[in-house]
């Protein structure tokens, strides 16, 4: 592999940097080429106005350096997405000086309708035939030099999971464009028929005569996306021609040519649903589909692979079986909390201990006062805290990206599918649910924005709005705090079972929704299964990384600012005159009791009774706080739930953010206690008589149910498009949670006493 690093330098003055652009479908490894291209320090970025990832890196190749652009995965270039709306509008942007189609070996047939597009863009293409390893081993083989030629464009066999071939694929696409630039573009062009050839002649002479949108699409591309009927097309059309009109004194030469266009489109529409009742653009998919089938014909032989099942096929025969396939999912599930809590112990006791540790070290060194408890029993306690679980959330996020690297997670969504339409949903809100945490420690942010998939607005907004409730990461550091503490041994049957909570949670409140104030028919579902892949090491690495560094960065970030403001919640005002002489009196006469004393016995009374003077002081001083004052205010409200009020204070922390919850309790347990009270937060939870089995099961259930995070609020209005949506999902979400922690308290209480 050449060497390759990122970079967002813009050379000025010198030779410009060539841009090649990476296009390919879902799952044909475009990303895991693109991570290889730039060793994975791209810049990850936003369109501009949307939420789809822009990823841009650079790699030196032959002593040049070489910018990439990643597109996002489309399998074709009509906007019934924002991924291939992206795709498309960069490709006409950006001007690359060559595409490089990243296409899978097993599926060509599939994925070269992408390609037999992006070249009638007339934009120069080099094929990357990635995954050769799987298609030789399914017996399928590829003549690669005859599809060169046939094409007309560079073919080179790669892996891009071990970086076999790219480096010969981008030196090739360069090449290519080079040579294309030089000698002039030339648009593919393919027959579509005795009915719509003649139509897309004259479409062509129209546009072209008129100018419209010229040096961003070839007229021919641009005739074939309005007889497809593309709102997008037809509306930057439009607005191409309102410029013409603009520039002429007549005002009336854009108008003309759009009335002529639509009148030769819908004569076209209207024919075509006579002679053979469907759309053009299904007419369009047909002639494409046939010139990539003519391409390959003697090109691609996959006769030994129709001769055998291929592994993924026997695989799947078991996975997504109707019987035992929820079955096993629901085992892998139990499989991934059983093994992060039975290997996440050790060093999770380890990073608490080292926290611990320099909380001590820290008190030792600062005087008493304000700064010593602000960073010891604020910061260290609070972030501490979150911290002390990043090793499970490691662990976790290991075993997920597997699970999602391995293409196990579409069978996941295919298997959910059967139950989801049982409830109102699509089988694609599977995906954001799993991105939210479906299969734990995702986030509900970008599930959310996951739901732009889904084209119907009811499915979509239903979605949206029950997707809190699932098990996200933020949420896992309070059920493993929790389970830890009042079910030791079975952690991972708790988490199992919220997890479990959180999708029942989801569907019945979906099935609500959908049978009153969004009511709607379901739509069809369609799903790509990939094939069965074996991870590679650096790819397990480098998304649990991402994901545990959003974690790590979110604690050194919004947990810090928010455990500074609770800190200061909960130490201000602090006692008044009358209450801080009473204390200083009685500790004074304990101390001075204590000098007096005579036995080893009466001076053990009185160390103690200096202790719980310090502790009840402690304890004031918190109760009197802002916090605390507030949370004792919510205590009648929420006592039948089993919430004293520094939980009160807790859950009022993690609406801002969910893992503020375990930061918050450890700080109010700090400044609630003596110096000489030590242990970590779990063993203070312990001790403290007013927690319990039922109010800890009370208070699991009640966080994953109560309203989301601030950010998840605001993305959840953004995309519902209403305050009052929002406002729902924080009150309904919220009294939702509330009447389950009070059933649940009751039913614990009865159970365990």
């Amino acid at each position: 592999m050449p060497e390759m690093c990122l970079s967002d330098v813009k050379l000025q003055g010198l030779v410009e940097q060539p841009l090649i652009v990476l296009a390919g479908n879902p799952n044909s490894g475009k990303t895991t080429a693109f991570n290889a291209y730039t060793g994975s320090r791209q810049h990850v970025g936003n369109y501009p106005g949307i939420t789809v990832d822009k990823k841009e890196g650079s790699l030196h190749l032959d002593g040049e350096r070489v910018r990439l652009i990643d597109l996002p995965g489309a399998y074709s270039l009509t906007a019934y997405s924002q991924e291939e709306l992206v795709a498309r509008s960069v490709l006409a942007e950006a001007t690359p000086l060559a595409v490089l189609n990243i296409v899978e070996a097993s599926a060509l047939e599939r994925n070269l309708f992408l390609t037999v597009q992006i070249l009638e863009m007339g934009l120069p293409v080099a094929l990357a035939c990635n995954m050769m390893d799987e298609a030789r081993k399914a017996g399928i083989r590829i003549d690669t030099g005859e599809l060169s030629r046939r094409l007309g464009v560079p073919v080179v066999e790669t892996v891009a999971r071990t970086g076999e071939g790219l480096e010969e694929a981008m030196r090739r696409a360069i090449a290519f464009g080079r040579e294309r630039g030089a000698a002039g573009h030339a648009p593919l062009s393919i027959t579509y028929g005795a009915d719509l050839d003649p139509a897309l002649q004259r479409l062509e002479a129209l546009i072209d005569e008129a100018g419209l949108l010229r040096g961003r699409y070839v007229p021919r591309w641009i005739a074939l996306k309005l007889l497809e009927g593309d709102a997008q097309v037809r509306q930057e059309v439009r607005a191409a021609a309102s410029l013409l009109d603009q520039a002429d004194q007549a005002g009336s030469g854009g108008r003309a040519v759009v009335e002529r266009l639509d009148a030769v489109c819908l004569d076209v529409a209207r024919h075509i649903r006579q002679t053979v009742n469907v759309e053009p653009d299904a007419i369009i998919a047909d002639y494409r589909y046939g010139f990539i089938r003519s391409i390959l014909r003697g090109v691609l032989d996959q006769q030994d692979a129709n001769a055998r099942l291929v592994l993924s096929d026997k695989l799947d025969r078991v996975l997504t079986n109707a019987l035992l396939g929820p079955i096993l999912m629901l085992g892998a599930l139990f499989a991934i909390f059983l093994i992060t809590i039975t290997v996440g112990a050790y060093p999770q006791g380890w990073v608490q201990d080292a926290f611990a540790r320099l909380g001590d070290a820290a008190a030792a060194l600062l005087p008493d006062g304000l700064a010593r408890s602000l960073v010891v029993d604020g910061l260290i306690a609070g972030v501490g805290g979150v911290l002390g679980f990043v090793p499970l959330i490691v662990i976790m996020f290991l075993l997920i990206a597997f699970l999602e690297d391995s293409g196990y997670m579409a069978r996941v969504a295919y298997i959910l599918d059967r139950v989801f339409r049982l409830f109102g949903l699509h089988g694609s809100s599977v995906m954001p649910y799993v991105i939210s945490g479906g299969i734990a420690g995702g986030c509900a942010v970008p599930g959310v924005l996951a739901t732009r998939t889904l084209r119907s607005p009811k499915e979509k907004l239903a979605t949206l709005l029950t997707l809190p409730f699932m098990a996200c990461g933020a949420k896992l550091p309070v059920f493993l705090l929790l389970a830890g503490v009042f079910f030791p041994g079975s952690e991972a049957w708790v988490m199992f079972c919220l997890t479990l909570a959180g999708w029942a949670a989801a569907l019945v409140v979906s099935l609500v929704l959908r049978s009153t104030i969004i009511r709607g028919d379901p739509t069809p579902f369609v799903l790509e299964l990939p094939p069965y892949r074996l991870p590679t090491l650096r790819s397990l690495c480098i998304h649990s990384w991402e994901r545990t560094y959003q974690y790590i960065k979110k604690a050194g970030t919004v947990i810090v600012l928010v455990t500074i403001l609770i800190w200061a919640g909960m130490t201000f005002p602090g006692l008044d005159a009358r209450q801080r002489a009473w204390f200083d009196q009685m500790q004074a006469e304990a101390a001075n009791a204590l000098i007096a004393a005579q036995s080893d016995e009466a001076r053990a009374g009185l160390q103690e009774a200096l202790a719980r003077n310090a502790a009840e002081r402690a304890s004031e001083v918190l109760r009197n706080s802002y916090a605390g004052r507030l949370g004792l205010a919510l205590e009648p409200l929420t006592r039948p739930a089993g919430f004293e009020w520094r939980t009160n204070i807790a859950l009022l922390g993690g609406i801002a953010a969910k893992e503020a919850i375990v930061s918050t309790l450890g700080t109010a347990y700090s400044l609630g206690r003596s110096d000489a009270q030590g242990g970590s937060l779990a063993r203070l939870i312990a001790d403290d008589p007013a927690w319990s089995k039922a109010s800890s099961l009370a208070l699991m259930l009640f966080v994953l149910l109560y309203s989301p995070c601030l950010v998840a609020l605001t993305v959840i209005r953004q995309e519902a498009g209403s305050w009052g949506w929002l406002a729902f999902s924080l009150i309904f979400n919220t009294a939702l949670a509330y009447g389950v922690a009070v059933c649940a308290c009751r039913i614990g209480r009865l159970a365990w006493g």
